[in-house]
């Protein structure tokens, strides 16, 4: 049974206990606060879980890809910036179809389109997979009423098409002519300030990717042990690692500069914003290319 209490603000309070259940929610008008009420109690009668009014709002995708993006933030694992780009341009696409409109047929003509402008086999896979994802988060955290099935229905009939499948792998490393022309080009640009060169040389040695570089800091490196760790690393399992630096941190003394160690500010800095002093052997360390 619903119990409406007017507040002081003028605002509405309603209470539903049913089958032993409790809500509430605040609204400011008495209608809205009734048909809540009445939305509330049929789906306890038919053993759904309430959604809070704000949830039970939500229409379009688009509103669910933000939804999941602002739970993601809250527990501090905002989208970093590749995976950032494809919500923005699912929501482009799919942004303004209505939830209940997200069937298998829609979701296979977005799949048709992303091909037509030029996606390839794993770039519509990494697209159909966070469908999937924002869809599983919103009946999952938030008990709203979506379907699962239809995401999995388009994926096999894209995989049929040929339009969805596993990227094409490599098919040979870089030869080290190819990387001494690449690396000539961008120590010969006088506009180039940052290290790049250098920062070539050190992800062929670690496998490390650019953000993994350059988002470290002198602080990081433990000179001691001689090993480096890695923050924020682009693995599902582990967010932290840490590598051997070798002979990295052998040039700590010899790179041009304050003093690395007693100032704070350079502890502020990442490896991007200081030169790279290391002659780093790419034996030494498991490289992705191999």
């Amino acid at each position: 049974m619903a119990t409406y209490t007017k507040l002081s603000s003028g605002s509405w309070r309603v209470q539903v206990r049913r089958k032993g259940r409790y809500v509430s929610e605040t609204f400011l008008r008495r209608d809205d606060a009734r048909r809540w009420a009445t939305e509330t109690e049929r789906q306890v009668d038919c053993g759904e879980t309430p959604t809070k009014s704000r949830i039970a709002r939500l229409k379009t995708f688009g509103e669910l890809i933000d939804l999941h993006i602002d739970d993601m933030c809250e527990v501090g694992k905002s989208p970093r910036r590749s995976k950032a780009a494809a919500p923005d341009m699912i929501r482009r696409h799919l942004g303004k179809t209505s939830i209940a409109a997200l069937d298998r047929e829609r979701l296979i003509q977005f799949g048709r389109e992303r091909a037509a402008q030029g996606a390839g086999p794993m770039t519509l896979g990494i697209d159909i997979g966070f469908i999937k994802l924002v869809l599983s988060h919103a009946a999952a955290v938030h008990g709203l009423p979506v379907k699962i099935e239809p995401v999995d229905l388009a994926r096999i009939a894209l995989k049929r098409l040929g339009l969805l499948g596993k990227g094409c792998e490599r098919e040979r490393r870089l030869t080290q002519d190819e990387l001494d022309r690449l690396i000539a080009h961008f120590d010969a640009n006088p506009l180039q300030r940052g290290p790049v060169g250098q920062i070539i040389r050190f992800a062929v040695a670690t496998a490390m990717r650019q953000e993994e570089i350059c988002r470290v800091r002198w602080s990081d490196l433990e000179n001691r042990t001689r090993m480096l760790l890695i923050r924020d690393r682009k693995d599902p399992r582990t967010r932290k690692a840490t590598i051997s630096a070798y002979r990295y941190s052998r040039q700590l003394d010899t790179m041009p500069g304050p003093s690395l160690r007693n100032s704070a500010q350079s502890e502020a800095m990442t490896i991007s914003e200081f030169p790279i002093q290391s002659q780093i052997s790419r034996h030494r360390f498991p490289s992705r290319m191999r």
